[in-house]
């Protein structure tokens, strides 16, 4: 049995070294943005402890339109040529050679888990179930393990989302106070955006009794023998998680 706590970014004062100390797995959110150079994700790597997890959140590139807000932090000018030849999973060159960017700083971080989130925009669609068999069926992988949180009426097609996820072999990650995952991989990862609201509240703090069902839910999984990655990605995430920590010990289940 392996739980894994940790942040959706760096977030602890005192810097990397600081945030190792306290935390066994993080979630780098900046990747999504635009891609760091694989040498300075290689020296994040090198300096790790040895039983520590990198995951990473995967280019916006791959999963979000050039007219979503989010490319304005990427410092890329898209020509409108090629407007729809980017994000929603598109079968597309541009989208495969996007990719091939993400998994060489995969590579270099020794990224256990990329996180494709698709926005609400991209929901439920025969168009977009196509999308999404297209471009997982023929990428490749190289070991890392993919994982997609789809978001909009994707969740109120759960079936769908399930058998997409276990045909491609992908972790389905979903925030647990919201859906359970579909997907039957060993992995089961958590990405906590605050309770309220439909996809995130960002300012939610989490409660004692909020964690404590959230460990009745690993419990769960872990009694499955799956492995449970659990991210926060709130504002107060390094003190939640920290707490959480302490509730998973006081309910004797192994937090590395």
């Amino acid at each position: 049995m392996e739980v894994r706590v940790g942040c959706c970014g760096w977030c602890v004062r005192g810097g990397k070294g600081a945030y190792y100390g306290r935390f066994s797995i993080i979630e780098i959110q900046e990747t999504f943005y635009k891609l760091p150079k694989p040498e300075t994700v290689a020296k994040w790597a090198e300096n790790a402890p040895e039983n520590f997890k990198f995951c990473m959140k995967g280019w916006q590139a791959i999963t979000h339109p050039p007219s979503s807000p989010t490319w304005k932090r990427s410092g890329l000018k898209i020509p409108k040529s090629k407007q729809d030849k980017y994000g929603f999973l598109r079968p597309t060159e541009e989208n495969f050679e996007a990719w091939e960017e993400t998994l060489e700083v995969c590579r270099a971080m020794r990224a256990e888990v990329c996180v494709l989130q698709t926005p609400a925009s991209f929901g439920y669609s025969e168009e977009n179930v196509g999308n999404v068999e297209a471009f997982f069926s023929a990428i490749k992988r190289d070991g890392v393990i993919l994982g997609w949180e789809p978001r909009g009426t994707w969740r109120d097609n759960l079936q769908a989302v399930g058998k997409l996820c276990d045909k491609l072999d992908l972790v389905h990650i979903v925030d647990p106070f919201r859906c359970q995952p579909q997907s039957s991989h060993q992995l089961v990862y958590f990405r906590l955006h605050g309770i309220g609201g439909k996809e995130y509240n960002y300012r939610y703090k989490y409660t004692d009794s909020d964690l404590r069902r959230l460990a009745e839910l690993v419990e769960k999984y872990l009694k499955e023998g799956r492995k449970v990655y659990v991210l926060f990605n709130n504002v107060y995430m390094a003190d939640d998680a920290s707490r959480f920590i302490e509730v998973l010990r006081e309910s004797r289940l192994p937090a590395t």
